[in-house]
């Protein structure tokens, strides 16, 4: 499962928003694919549909699609924002990372 923090919940929501598509029916899509400085870097988008092989989780009201494979790298993560004069943005807290890079855009295990 992925968990949303309070914080990345409101941003998420306000995002999909002004992208045209809402938060209680459309899905924040997380994934994994290979590149960053690490070896492995986090995807984030909106969609509107679930593919048949995807995972689908809601936590704190965000609904959450990811494919099975970047499942796999995913389990126990926690989407947070950050935001302050140092914020970065969305992050990814995951437990599965050995290794991350000094941006936390990529990592491996």
């Amino acid at each position: 499962m992925i968990k949303v923090s309070d914080i990345a919940k409101q941003k998420v929501i306000s995002l999909m928003a002004e992208g045209g598509f809402d938060a209680s029916k459309d899905y924040v899509r997380v994934g994994v694919k290979s590149g960053g400085c690490s070896g492995l870097s986090y995807e984030l988008d909106f969609d509107n549909k679930a593919l048949e092989s995807d995972k689908i989780f809601e936590d704190n009201a965000v609904r959450i699609v990811v494919d099975k494979k970047s499942f796999l790298y995913l389990v126990g993560t926690v989407l947070e924002y950050s935001g302050g004069l140092n914020g970065k943005g969305f992050v990814f807290n995951n437990p599965n990372a050995q290794r991350t890079c000094g941006c936390g855009e990529s990592f491996s295990l």
